[in-house]
């Protein structure tokens, strides 16, 4: 059984950490809970990150690979054999070193890279954020899409069975992982994301303030093909063809560059405002616009943004198959998948009926704070942790 008291956790973050989008943040937040809550939590990672403050766990880099500067969501083919086999040795390193008790494997580098560097004895828990199959073939890779969706399913059914024990952040993921009989029901547990939801309550003098006379739609988030950022652009363009005083403001970390042509092409370069912050700096121009918009299609887990969204009380528009959390006409509005008129539409609603906008964008933040804190999701993952290494740590396949 267990020892009731402190429990050490190497918890491997594939990915450049901390860093302003989903997965990360995740990552952070639950160590930083875990960490509250007396647990001695290890975070295996990058040599590549924003570390702005002193962390309340231990942090292991690998050491900086010549040339490796990507930080944009994604796999390559160097990330996958250079990379995440150094993370993999840095990892057996801080199981050699520390009396690890399991190991943490976020998204599925994070899997792989444990599975790697697995000690025997050691429990695994996969922290499945998504769906292979729905997110692989919106990366390059060379490939063909239709075999990359194929790989994506392969590996959503083959990995999870390695673990001792699944995570999904959603219902949709562990219905998924269920159905490609990749687990079976006793061996996955939802747990989802939290929110920061104090730094999103931003007074009045904290918030970012456009052009006198403007109307302001934000997007936050990096610029990825899978966030549908080109969607979003025909969307606005058909909003400022009516809004002359409409604005587009993207927050983002990454680079706009591949959207340039067509914001030109629309002719609506000039109605966009681009502002490169940190997390800390987010809330501000979240509670300073009018609309938020989640222009992505497809999405098994949930978009950070979209909490982020609530939790600063602003309403939004998104497409159905990327809002898990959205209640349609109740915490915000959800179009039909790459209806470019109908968010178009949405938008042009929310700017026009103040009185809609304020209910809905209320309604949100109140069912946001309800729902979501990452203090809650600590504690599932604790009780989780605890409930696997009193016995229920058999990998999941068979």
């Amino acid at each position: 059984m267990a020892d009731p008291g402190r429990l050490n956790v190497a918890m491997v973050a594939a990915c450049p950490f901390p860093f302003p989008r989903g997965t990360p943040i995740r990552i952070w937040r639950l160590a930083e809970a875990m960490a509250r809550r007396g647990h001695r939590v290890h975070v295996v990672t990058y040599h590549l990150g924003d570390l702005c403050e002193e962390p309340p766990f231990a942090l292991h880099r690998i050491p900086a690979v010549s040339g490796y500067r990507k930080t944009s969501p994604g796999p390559t083919y160097r990330k996958i054999l250079v990379v995440d086999r150094r993370l993999a040795g840095e990892l057996r390193e801080v199981l050699a070193s520390h009396p690890i008790d399991l190991v943490h494997g976020h998204h599925y580098e994070g899997l792989m890279v444990a599975l790697l560097a697995r000690r025997a004895g050691t429990p695994i828990l996969y922290d499945a954020h998504t769906t292979l199959e729905s997110e692989l073939p919106s990366y390059g890779l060379g490939l063909p899409g239709s075999f990359k969706r194929g790989f994506g399913r392969l590996l959503d059914r083959k990995l999870p069975r390695f673990a001792s024990h699944t995570i999904a952040v959603t219902d949709a993921v562990r219905e998924h992982l269920i159905k490609v009989r990749a687990v079976i029901p006793e061996k996955i547990t939802v747990i989802s994301n939290g929110v920061e939801r104090e730094i999103f309550e931003v007074p009045q003098e904290g918030r970012w303030k456009g052009e006198a006379g403007t109307r302001t739609i934000v997007f936050s988030g990096n610029t990825a093909t899978y966030q549908g950022i080109d969607l979003l652009l025909q969307a606005f363009a058909r909003v400022r063809a009516g809004r002359p005083e409409a604005r587009l403001l993207i927050v983002t970390r990454s680079s706009l560059d591949r959207y340039d042509a067509l914001a030109r092409r629309l002719q609506i370069r000039d109605a966009m405002i681009v502002k490169d912050v940190d997390f800390d700096g987010l809330p501000g121009f979240l509670a300073g616009a009018d609309v938020a918009v989640n222009p992505r299609i497809d999405c098994a887990g949930i978009p950070q943004k979209l909490l982020n969204y609530m939790a600063a009380g602003v309403p939004v528009v998104s497409f159905r198959g990327a809002a898990p959390v959205i209640r349609h006409e109740r915490t915000g509005l959800c179009v039909a998948d790459e209806d470019i008129g109908a968010m178009a539409a949405a938008i042009e609603r929310l700017l026009s009926d103040a009185v809609l906008a304020r209910r809905l964008g209320e309604a949100a933040r109140r069912w946001v704070r309800r729902a979501h804190s990452w203090d809650r999701a600590a504690a599932a993952v604790e009780a989780l942790y605890r409930r696997v290494l009193d016995g229920d740590g058999a990998p999941a396949g068979r």
